[in-house]
C-alpha cells in the first residue's frame, strides 16, 4: 500500500518553528489555531519546598537565563523529563521480563 506521509526533507523546519517564524515576521497565523483542542489540567497544584545546593541552584539559574524562562519552568520541566524517562526504563523493564517468561514457557 503507498504511504500518504509525505517524507521531511532533511533542513526542513518543523511546521511549528515555520510558524513561529513567520509570527516572528509580524504575519497572521491565527489561521494555524483552530481553538478545537482541549488544555488538560495537571490536577490541583500544590506547593513544595526542596532545598538544593548553591551550585545546583546556579546552574538552575544559568539554564533558565539561557532559555529566557523562569527557574521554576526549568525545574517543573526536568522533573517532567526525568519521570518520563523512569516511565519507559520500566516499561522496557517489563517488556523484557515478560519475553523471558515467556521464552522460558515455550
Amino acid at each position: 500500500m503507498k504511504s500518504t506521509r509525505k517524507a521531511r526533507k532533511q533542513g526542513n523546519s518543523t511546521p511549528a518553528e515555520a510558524i513561529a517564524r513567520l509570527a516572528d515576521q509580524g504575519r497572521d497565523v491565527s489561521r494555524f489555531f483552530t481553538d478545537a483542542g482541549r488544555m488538560m489540567s495537571p490536577g490541583p497544584i500544590r506547593r513544595v519546598n526542596v532545598d538544593l545546593a548553591s551550585g545546583m541552584l546556579e546552574e538552575l539559574d544559568r539554564a533558565a537565563q539561557e532559555l529566557n524562562i523562569s527557574r521554576q519552568a526549568v525545574i517543573k520541566t526536568l522533573i517532567r523529563q526525568a519521570l518520563d524517562q523512569q516511565y519507559r526504563v520500566r516499561a522496557i523493564q517489563s517488556d523484557t521480563q515478560r519475553t523471558a517468561k515467556n521464552l522460558r514457557r515455550g
